[in-house]
């Protein structure tokens, strides 16, 4: 196994892409742990693992950032667990492929910091769009060269 880990923040994570993180689970021999506050249907094996977590906002996210450790990965579409994940020296990967750097988190906390704004003052400002085929190829292709990139950086 790899010297590294694949944490999935599962509670809001799109069925389409449960397939591409198993195959590179298969592909890499990569150990990879669901977390989400519900049971995700994802079957156990020697790899693969979940963890359910208390009902509670940011549950799933508190048990990620606690057990993770440097040069994990891990794949969310939560903004401010990407920002802890960063800062605790992983990397974080959206469902879009989109990897999160400390050159562009600042960028994105404050953009959702004023969606929320807009929202909580009434404001209609609608939400992603379904991940399509395209974006599940962009995503697999991307955590392919996260695991590869990680596996140079620890070999």
């Amino acid at each position: 196994m790899l010297p590294f880990k694949l944490w999935v923040d599962a509670d809001a994570l799109p069925k389409i892409l449960r397939e591409v993180i198993i195959r590179a689970s298969d592909r890499y021999q990569l150990e990879v742990i669901f977390v989400a506050n519900q049971n995700v249907g994802i079957t156990p094996s020697v790899r693969i693992k979940s963890i359910q977590v208390m009902q509670g906002a940011d549950q799933a996210d508190k048990e990620i950032v606690d057990r993770m450790q440097a040069n994990d990965i891990v794949m969310t579409q939560d903004i401010p667990l990407a920002a802890q994940v960063i800062e605790k020296g992983g990397v974080a990967i959206n469902p879009r492929g989109e990897i999160w750097t400390e050159s562009n988190i600042k960028a994105r906390l404050h953009l959702r910091d004023f969606m929320d704004t807009l929202r909580g003052a009434g404001v209609q400002t609608g939400g992603p769009a379904p991940i399509s085929e395209r974006d599940k190829r962009e995503f697999s292709s991307s955590l392919d060269q996260t695991i590869q990139k990680q596996k140079r950086k620890t070999a």
